[in-house]
Protein backbone atom coordinates (compact mmCIF):
# COMPACT_ATOMS: atom_id res chain seq x y z
CA UNK A 1 0.00 0.00 0.00
CA UNK A 2 1.19 3.46 -0.78
CA UNK A 3 1.55 5.09 2.62
CA UNK A 4 -0.61 8.17 2.98
CA UNK A 5 -0.50 10.18 6.18
CA UNK A 6 -4.15 11.09 5.86
CA UNK A 7 -5.03 7.39 5.81
CA UNK A 8 -2.93 6.83 8.91
CA UNK A 9 -4.60 9.59 10.89
CA UNK A 10 -8.12 9.83 9.57
CA UNK A 11 -11.17 7.88 10.67
CA UNK A 12 -13.27 6.68 7.76
CA UNK A 13 -17.03 7.00 7.51
CA UNK A 14 -19.30 3.97 7.37
CA UNK A 15 -19.49 2.72 3.77
CA UNK A 16 -21.91 0.48 1.93
CA UNK A 17 -20.77 -3.10 1.55
CA UNK A 18 -21.37 -5.96 -0.82
CA UNK A 19 -21.56 -9.49 0.54
CA UNK A 20 -21.05 -12.53 -1.63
CA UNK A 21 -21.50 -16.02 -0.24
CA UNK A 22 -19.26 -18.43 -2.05
CA UNK A 23 -19.43 -22.19 -2.34
CA UNK A 24 -17.53 -24.58 -4.55
CA UNK A 25 -15.95 -27.95 -5.05
CA UNK A 26 -12.33 -29.11 -4.81
CA UNK A 27 -10.32 -31.81 -3.14
CA UNK A 28 -8.17 -31.58 -0.04
CA UNK A 29 -7.87 -32.97 3.45
CA UNK A 30 -8.98 -30.80 6.38
CA UNK A 31 -6.23 -29.95 8.83
CA UNK A 32 -5.98 -31.68 12.17
CA UNK A 33 -6.57 -29.65 15.31
CA UNK A 34 -4.04 -29.25 18.13
CA UNK A 35 -5.10 -32.50 19.76
CA UNK A 36 -4.19 -34.48 16.64
CA UNK A 37 -7.76 -35.32 15.65
CA UNK A 38 -9.33 -34.15 12.43
CA UNK A 39 -10.75 -30.65 12.86
CA UNK A 40 -14.54 -30.38 12.72
CA UNK A 41 -15.23 -27.39 10.48
CA UNK A 42 -18.76 -26.06 10.04
CA UNK A 43 -20.79 -22.91 9.63
CA UNK A 44 -19.61 -19.76 7.91
CA UNK A 45 -16.91 -17.09 8.19
CA UNK A 46 -17.06 -13.48 7.04
CA UNK A 47 -14.01 -11.82 5.50
CA UNK A 48 -13.64 -8.10 4.90
CA UNK A 49 -11.50 -7.40 1.85
CA UNK A 50 -10.87 -4.47 -0.48
CA UNK A 51 -11.60 -4.54 -4.19
CA UNK A 52 -7.96 -5.01 -5.19
CA UNK A 53 -7.74 -8.36 -3.43
CA UNK A 54 -11.33 -9.56 -3.82
CA UNK A 55 -10.80 -11.73 -6.91
CA UNK A 56 -7.87 -13.60 -5.34
CA UNK A 57 -9.83 -14.16 -2.13
CA UNK A 58 -12.84 -15.36 -4.12
CA UNK A 59 -10.82 -18.20 -5.61
CA UNK A 60 -9.32 -19.06 -2.22
CA UNK A 61 -12.76 -19.02 -0.63
CA UNK A 62 -14.14 -21.41 -3.23
CA UNK A 63 -11.33 -23.87 -2.51
CA UNK A 64 -11.80 -23.48 1.24
CA UNK A 65 -15.54 -24.14 1.02
CA UNK A 66 -14.99 -27.20 -1.14
CA UNK A 67 -12.36 -28.56 1.25
CA UNK A 68 -14.08 -27.84 4.57
CA UNK A 69 -17.77 -27.20 3.90
CA UNK A 70 -17.46 -23.78 5.53
CA UNK A 71 -19.04 -21.00 3.53
CA UNK A 72 -17.14 -17.74 3.12
CA UNK A 73 -18.91 -14.39 2.92
CA UNK A 74 -16.63 -11.85 1.24
CA UNK A 75 -17.56 -8.27 2.07
CA UNK A 76 -15.86 -5.60 -0.02
CA UNK A 77 -14.90 -2.36 1.72
CA UNK A 78 -12.67 0.62 1.07
CA UNK A 79 -9.26 -0.22 2.51
CA UNK A 80 -8.96 3.09 4.35
CA UNK A 81 -12.23 2.48 6.20
CA UNK A 82 -11.68 -1.10 7.33
CA UNK A 83 -9.66 -0.49 10.50
CA UNK A 84 -12.05 1.91 12.16
CA UNK A 85 -15.20 0.05 11.14
CA UNK A 86 -13.65 -3.15 12.50
CA UNK A 87 -12.93 -1.46 15.85
CA UNK A 88 -16.51 -0.20 15.97
CA UNK A 89 -18.33 -3.33 14.88
CA UNK A 90 -16.33 -6.24 16.31
CA UNK A 91 -17.45 -5.69 19.93
CA UNK A 92 -21.10 -5.77 18.85
CA UNK A 93 -20.75 -9.30 17.48
CA UNK A 94 -21.70 -8.10 14.00
CA UNK A 95 -18.19 -7.70 12.68
CA UNK A 96 -16.17 -10.05 10.47
CA UNK A 97 -14.11 -13.10 11.37
CA UNK A 98 -11.16 -11.98 9.24
CA UNK A 99 -10.09 -8.57 7.89
CA UNK A 100 -7.40 -7.44 5.50
CA UNK A 101 -5.21 -4.69 6.91
CA UNK A 102 -1.85 -3.07 7.46
CA UNK A 103 0.47 -4.03 10.29
CA UNK A 104 0.58 -0.51 11.72
CA UNK A 105 -3.07 -0.94 12.70
CA UNK A 106 -2.02 -3.61 15.16
CA UNK A 107 -1.55 -1.43 18.25
CA UNK A 108 -5.03 0.05 17.89
CA UNK A 109 -6.63 -3.33 17.19
CA UNK A 110 -4.98 -5.03 20.16
CA UNK A 111 -5.56 -2.15 22.57
CA UNK A 112 -9.24 -2.20 21.60
CA UNK A 113 -9.39 -5.97 22.11
CA UNK A 114 -10.67 -6.76 18.61
CA UNK A 115 -7.73 -8.80 17.22
CA UNK A 116 -6.82 -12.32 18.34
CA UNK A 117 -3.46 -14.14 18.07
CA UNK A 118 -3.07 -16.52 15.14
CA UNK A 119 -1.46 -19.91 15.71
CA UNK A 120 1.23 -20.26 13.05
CA UNK A 121 2.90 -23.28 14.63
CA UNK A 122 5.71 -24.80 12.58
CA UNK A 123 4.79 -22.59 9.63
CA UNK A 124 6.14 -19.47 11.32
CA UNK A 125 9.58 -20.16 9.88
CA UNK A 126 8.18 -20.07 6.35
CA UNK A 127 7.54 -16.31 6.43
CA UNK A 128 9.97 -13.43 6.05
CA UNK A 129 11.14 -12.38 9.52
CA UNK A 130 10.37 -8.70 9.00
CA UNK A 131 6.78 -9.66 8.20
CA UNK A 132 6.41 -11.70 11.38
CA UNK A 133 8.03 -8.94 13.43
CA UNK A 134 5.59 -6.44 12.00
CA UNK A 135 2.57 -8.59 12.88
CA UNK A 136 3.81 -9.31 16.41
CA UNK A 137 2.67 -7.53 19.56
CA UNK A 138 3.83 -8.44 23.06
CA UNK A 139 5.40 -11.61 21.73
CA UNK A 140 2.34 -12.91 19.87
CA UNK A 141 1.56 -12.96 16.16
CA UNK A 142 -1.78 -11.33 15.35
CA UNK A 143 -2.28 -12.21 11.72
CA UNK A 144 -1.00 -13.88 8.59
CA UNK A 145 1.11 -11.45 6.53
CA UNK A 146 0.96 -11.64 2.76
CA UNK A 147 3.01 -8.68 1.47
CA UNK A 148 6.01 -6.59 2.43
CA UNK A 149 6.81 -3.23 0.88
CA UNK A 150 9.34 -0.50 1.39
CA UNK A 151 10.75 2.40 -0.52
CA UNK A 152 14.01 2.36 -2.46
CA UNK A 153 15.91 4.64 -4.81
CA UNK A 154 14.81 4.39 -8.42
CA UNK A 155 17.64 5.30 -10.80
CA UNK A 156 17.33 6.06 -14.49
CA UNK A 157 20.32 4.08 -15.71
CA UNK A 158 20.44 6.00 -19.01
CA UNK A 159 21.17 9.17 -17.02
CA UNK A 160 23.41 7.77 -14.28
CA UNK A 161 25.26 4.50 -14.78
CA UNK A 162 26.24 3.66 -11.20
CA UNK A 163 24.49 3.68 -7.83
CA UNK A 164 25.50 6.54 -5.52
CA UNK A 165 27.70 5.80 -2.53
CA UNK A 166 25.99 8.30 -0.23
CA UNK A 167 23.58 11.25 -0.36
CA UNK A 168 26.19 13.81 -1.37
CA UNK A 169 27.40 11.52 -4.15
CA UNK A 170 23.82 11.12 -5.35
CA UNK A 171 23.33 14.88 -5.57
CA UNK A 172 26.67 15.28 -7.35
CA UNK A 173 25.74 12.58 -9.86
CA UNK A 174 22.32 14.15 -10.30
CA UNK A 175 23.79 17.57 -11.04
CA UNK A 176 26.33 16.06 -13.42
CA UNK A 177 23.48 14.45 -15.37
CA UNK A 178 22.34 17.93 -16.33
CA UNK A 179 18.68 17.34 -15.54
CA UNK A 180 16.30 19.85 -13.99
CA UNK A 181 16.34 18.09 -10.62
CA UNK A 182 19.28 16.16 -9.16
CA UNK A 183 16.92 14.11 -6.98
CA UNK A 184 13.17 13.79 -6.46
CA UNK A 185 11.00 12.80 -3.52
CA UNK A 186 7.34 13.65 -3.10
CA UNK A 187 6.56 15.91 -0.14
CA UNK A 188 3.66 17.99 1.15
CA UNK A 189 3.73 21.75 1.85
CA UNK A 190 2.20 21.34 5.30
CA UNK A 191 2.99 17.79 6.35
CA UNK A 192 6.26 16.97 4.53
CA UNK A 193 6.49 13.15 4.36
CA UNK A 194 8.17 11.54 7.38
CA UNK A 195 7.68 8.09 5.84
CA UNK A 196 9.81 8.87 2.80
CA UNK A 197 12.37 10.91 4.73
CA UNK A 198 12.76 8.37 7.52
CA UNK A 199 15.77 6.53 6.02
CA UNK A 200 17.69 9.80 5.98
CA UNK A 201 16.68 10.38 9.59
CA UNK A 202 17.85 6.92 10.66
CA UNK A 203 21.16 7.54 8.93
CA UNK A 204 21.76 10.19 11.59
CA UNK A 205 21.07 7.64 14.34
CA UNK A 206 17.64 9.03 15.23
CA UNK A 207 14.96 6.30 15.20
CA UNK A 208 11.54 7.18 16.55
CA UNK A 209 11.62 4.68 19.41
CA UNK A 210 14.21 2.37 20.86
CA UNK A 211 13.63 -1.36 20.55
CA UNK A 212 13.47 -4.16 23.09
CA UNK A 213 15.60 -7.28 22.86
CA UNK A 214 12.87 -9.06 20.89
CA UNK A 215 12.76 -6.26 18.32
CA UNK A 216 9.51 -4.74 19.55
CA UNK A 217 9.31 -0.99 20.03
CA UNK A 218 9.64 0.52 23.50
CA UNK A 219 7.21 3.42 23.90
CA UNK A 220 9.11 4.56 26.99
CA UNK A 221 12.28 5.06 24.95
CA UNK A 222 11.52 7.98 22.63
CA UNK A 223 14.71 8.62 20.66
CA UNK A 224 13.53 10.98 17.93
CA UNK A 225 14.82 14.02 19.84
CA UNK A 226 18.35 12.78 20.47
CA UNK A 227 21.50 14.44 19.14
CA UNK A 228 21.14 12.56 15.88
CA UNK A 229 17.65 14.00 15.49
CA UNK A 230 19.01 17.49 16.03
CA UNK A 231 21.66 16.88 13.36
CA UNK A 232 18.96 15.61 11.02
CA UNK A 233 16.95 18.80 11.62
CA UNK A 234 19.97 20.90 10.68
CA UNK A 235 20.43 18.78 7.54
CA UNK A 236 16.74 19.18 6.60
CA UNK A 237 17.05 22.95 6.80
CA UNK A 238 20.15 22.91 4.59
CA UNK A 239 18.48 20.70 1.97
CA UNK A 240 15.42 22.92 1.97
CA UNK A 241 17.50 26.05 1.53
CA UNK A 242 19.42 24.42 -1.33
CA UNK A 243 16.18 23.37 -3.02
CA UNK A 244 17.07 19.69 -2.93
CA UNK A 245 14.00 19.09 -0.74
CA UNK A 246 10.99 21.01 -1.97
CA UNK A 247 7.60 20.66 -0.29
CA UNK A 248 5.88 22.02 -3.40
CA UNK A 249 6.87 18.88 -5.31
CA UNK A 250 4.16 16.42 -4.37
CA UNK A 251 4.32 12.70 -4.93
CA UNK A 252 2.42 13.00 -8.21
CA UNK A 253 4.71 15.77 -9.46
CA UNK A 254 7.82 13.84 -8.46
CA UNK A 255 6.56 10.81 -10.39
CA UNK A 256 5.65 12.91 -13.42
CA UNK A 257 9.05 14.62 -13.52
CA UNK A 258 10.98 11.38 -13.08
CA UNK A 259 9.06 9.70 -15.88
CA UNK A 260 9.72 12.76 -18.07
CA UNK A 261 13.48 12.28 -17.56
CA UNK A 262 13.89 15.43 -15.47
CA UNK A 263 15.84 13.64 -12.72
CA UNK A 264 17.96 10.50 -12.56
CA UNK A 265 16.81 9.63 -9.03
CA UNK A 266 13.38 9.14 -7.42
CA UNK A 267 12.87 8.00 -3.83
CA UNK A 268 9.66 5.99 -3.95
CA UNK A 269 8.09 2.57 -3.55
CA UNK A 270 7.24 -0.31 -5.88
CA UNK A 271 3.87 1.25 -6.64
CA UNK A 272 5.57 3.80 -8.95
CA UNK A 273 7.97 1.44 -10.72
CA UNK A 274 5.46 0.09 -13.30
CA UNK A 275 4.71 3.58 -14.63
CA UNK A 276 8.43 4.21 -15.16
CA UNK A 277 8.83 0.91 -17.00
CA UNK A 278 5.74 1.55 -19.12
CA UNK A 279 7.20 4.94 -20.06
CA UNK A 280 10.24 3.17 -21.51
CA UNK A 281 12.72 4.11 -18.79
CA UNK A 282 15.55 1.76 -17.96
CA UNK A 283 15.56 1.72 -14.19
CA UNK A 284 17.39 0.11 -11.33
CA UNK A 285 16.48 -0.03 -7.65
CA UNK A 286 19.39 1.09 -5.47
CA UNK A 287 19.93 1.13 -1.70
CA UNK A 288 18.89 4.43 -0.14
CA UNK A 289 22.04 6.53 0.26
CA UNK A 290 23.08 7.58 3.75
CA UNK A 291 22.99 11.28 4.59
CA UNK A 292 24.30 11.02 8.14
CA UNK A 293 26.91 8.28 7.93
CA UNK A 294 24.88 5.41 9.39
CA UNK A 295 22.61 2.93 7.58
CA UNK A 296 19.61 4.52 5.89
CA UNK A 297 16.79 2.25 7.08
CA UNK A 298 13.36 2.77 5.56
CA UNK A 299 10.14 1.66 7.16
CA UNK A 300 8.79 -1.71 6.11
CA UNK A 301 5.04 -1.79 5.63
CA UNK A 302 3.46 -5.21 5.89
CA UNK A 303 -0.04 -6.16 4.85
CA UNK A 304 -1.92 -9.21 5.98
CA UNK A 305 -5.13 -10.55 7.43
CA UNK A 306 -6.22 -10.27 11.06
CA UNK A 307 -8.35 -12.70 13.07
CA UNK A 308 -11.19 -11.16 15.04
CA UNK A 309 -11.18 -11.71 18.80
CA UNK A 310 -14.98 -11.86 18.58
CA UNK A 311 -15.10 -14.53 15.88
CA UNK A 312 -17.49 -17.35 16.75
CA UNK A 313 -15.72 -19.66 14.30
CA UNK A 314 -12.05 -19.13 15.15
CA UNK A 315 -11.02 -22.68 14.20
CA UNK A 316 -12.26 -22.31 10.63
CA UNK A 317 -11.04 -18.71 10.39
CA UNK A 318 -7.55 -19.71 11.54
CA UNK A 319 -7.51 -22.54 9.00
CA UNK A 320 -8.50 -20.16 6.20
CA UNK A 321 -5.80 -17.70 7.26
CA UNK A 322 -2.95 -20.12 7.66
CA UNK A 323 -3.43 -22.71 4.96
CA UNK A 324 -5.21 -20.72 2.26
CA UNK A 325 -4.14 -17.07 2.55
CA UNK A 326 -0.78 -18.39 3.75
CA UNK A 327 -0.38 -20.70 0.78
CA UNK A 328 2.09 -20.30 -2.08
CA UNK A 329 -0.69 -19.98 -4.63
CA UNK A 330 -2.58 -17.21 -2.83
CA UNK A 331 0.51 -15.27 -1.81
CA UNK A 332 1.76 -15.40 -5.39
CA UNK A 333 -1.62 -14.35 -6.77
CA UNK A 334 -1.77 -11.40 -4.36
CA UNK A 335 1.72 -10.39 -5.49
CA UNK A 336 0.67 -10.54 -9.13
CA UNK A 337 -2.29 -8.21 -8.61
CA UNK A 338 -0.62 -5.84 -6.15
CA UNK A 339 3.07 -5.86 -7.07
CA UNK A 340 4.12 -6.12 -3.43
CA UNK A 341 6.71 -8.71 -2.48
CA UNK A 342 5.16 -11.80 -0.86
CA UNK A 343 5.63 -12.36 2.87
CA UNK A 344 5.88 -16.12 2.38
CA UNK A 345 9.55 -16.84 1.71
CA UNK A 346 9.00 -19.44 -1.01
CA UNK A 347 6.64 -17.13 -2.89
CA UNK A 348 9.05 -14.22 -2.44
CA UNK A 349 11.98 -16.18 -3.84
CA UNK A 350 9.92 -17.17 -6.87
CA UNK A 351 8.80 -13.56 -7.36
CA UNK A 352 12.30 -12.06 -7.38
CA UNK A 353 13.68 -14.71 -9.74
CA UNK A 354 13.98 -12.89 -13.04
CA UNK A 355 12.42 -9.66 -11.72
CA UNK A 356 15.23 -7.22 -10.89
CA UNK A 357 12.84 -4.51 -9.68
CA UNK A 358 11.16 -6.72 -7.08
CA UNK A 359 14.58 -8.11 -6.17
CA UNK A 360 15.96 -4.59 -5.79
CA UNK A 361 13.22 -3.50 -3.43
CA UNK A 362 13.65 -6.78 -1.56
CA UNK A 363 17.36 -6.09 -1.05
CA UNK A 364 16.58 -2.62 0.30
CA UNK A 365 13.88 -4.16 2.48
CA UNK A 366 16.39 -6.47 4.11
CA UNK A 367 17.68 -3.37 5.89
CA UNK A 368 14.21 -1.99 6.67
CA UNK A 369 12.51 -1.79 10.05
CA UNK A 370 8.78 -2.33 10.63
CA UNK A 371 6.83 0.87 11.00
CA UNK A 372 5.95 1.07 14.73
CA UNK A 373 2.46 -0.25 15.35
CA UNK A 374 2.26 0.72 19.03
CA UNK A 375 -0.58 3.16 19.88
CA UNK A 376 1.94 5.82 20.94
CA UNK A 377 2.92 6.23 17.30
CA UNK A 378 -0.20 8.35 16.85
CA UNK A 379 1.41 11.08 18.94
CA UNK A 380 4.46 11.00 16.68
CA UNK A 381 2.45 11.43 13.47
CA UNK A 382 0.62 14.37 15.05
CA UNK A 383 3.76 16.54 15.25
CA UNK A 384 6.36 14.91 13.01
CA UNK A 385 5.43 15.96 9.49
CA UNK A 386 4.37 19.53 10.27
CA UNK A 387 7.68 20.10 12.02
CA UNK A 388 9.64 18.71 9.09
CA UNK A 389 7.73 20.95 6.68
CA UNK A 390 8.41 24.05 8.79
CA UNK A 391 12.12 23.21 8.90
CA UNK A 392 12.40 22.49 5.17
CA UNK A 393 10.45 25.64 4.31
CA UNK A 394 12.46 27.75 6.73
CA UNK A 395 9.29 29.21 8.25
CA UNK A 396 9.60 28.27 11.90
CA UNK A 397 12.93 29.63 13.06
CA UNK A 398 15.87 27.62 14.35
CA UNK A 399 15.61 24.01 13.09
CA UNK A 400 17.08 22.45 16.22
CA UNK A 401 14.70 24.41 18.45
CA UNK A 402 11.78 23.28 16.30
CA UNK A 403 12.91 19.66 16.48
CA UNK A 404 13.37 19.84 20.25
CA UNK A 405 9.88 21.29 20.68
CA UNK A 406 8.46 18.52 18.50
CA UNK A 407 10.13 15.87 20.67
CA UNK A 408 8.80 17.55 23.82
CA UNK A 409 5.28 17.75 22.39
CA UNK A 410 5.38 14.09 21.36
CA UNK A 411 6.56 13.02 24.79
CA UNK A 412 3.82 15.10 26.40
CA UNK A 413 1.14 13.56 24.21
CA UNK A 414 2.39 10.05 24.99
CA UNK A 415 2.42 10.77 28.72
CA UNK A 416 -1.16 12.06 28.81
Amino acid sequence: MKVNLRNILAFGAIAATTAVVLTGCASSTPEEDASGSEADFSGQITVWVDADRADVLEAAAEDFTADTGVKVSLVQKEFGEIRDQFVQQAPTGKGPDVVVGAHDWLGILVSNGVAAPVELGDRAGEFEQVALDAFSYDGQVYGVPYAVENIGLLRNTDLVAEAPTDFDDMIAKGKAAGTEYPFLVGLDPEASDPYHLYPFQTSFGAPVFGQNDDGSYNAEDLQIGNEGGQSFATWLAAQGEAGVLNTNITGDLAKENFIAGKSPFFLTGPWNAPAAVDAGLNIAVDPIPSAGGQDAQPFAGVQGFFLSAESENKLAANEFLLNYIGSDDVQTALYEVGGRAPALTSAFEAAVDGDPITAGFGEVGANAVPMPSIPEMGAVWQYWGVTQAAIINGTGGDPVALWDKMATDIQGAISE
